[in-house]
């Protein structure tokens, strides 16, 4: 993949993500800060999302376009984390 084929999702923790620009759409928040003419970048920050929550996000926006021609499939949570990936998920509009 070209880098203009990606982009980069860095946590509060300094993790970074590269994933599929067009798996990244699938979030509105995500895809309002790529489409903005204020910000033409390839790297967002996530400064309140730490690195295993956004981690399970890019883990979810692959998810969502693997299984979204209708092939039924779940999408596995860890309870421990389902508050705070709830909370971003909210956030980013996913």
């Amino acid at each position: 993949m070209t880098p203009q084929e990606t982009v980069k999702l860095v946590s509060a923790d300094g993790l970074e993500f590269v994933v599929p620009r067009n798996a990244a759409m699938i979030s509105k928040t995500i895809q309002g800060m790529l489409s903005s003419p204020v910000t033409q970048q390839e790297e967002l920050h996530f400064p309140e999302i730490r690195g295993v929550i956004l981690k399970k996000v890019c883990e979810y926006f692959s998810w969502a376009l693997r299984y979204s021609r209708g092939e039924e499939s779940e999408f596995p949570i860890e309870p421990e984390i389902a508050l705070e990936l709830m909370m971003a998920a909210y956030f980013l509009d996913t």
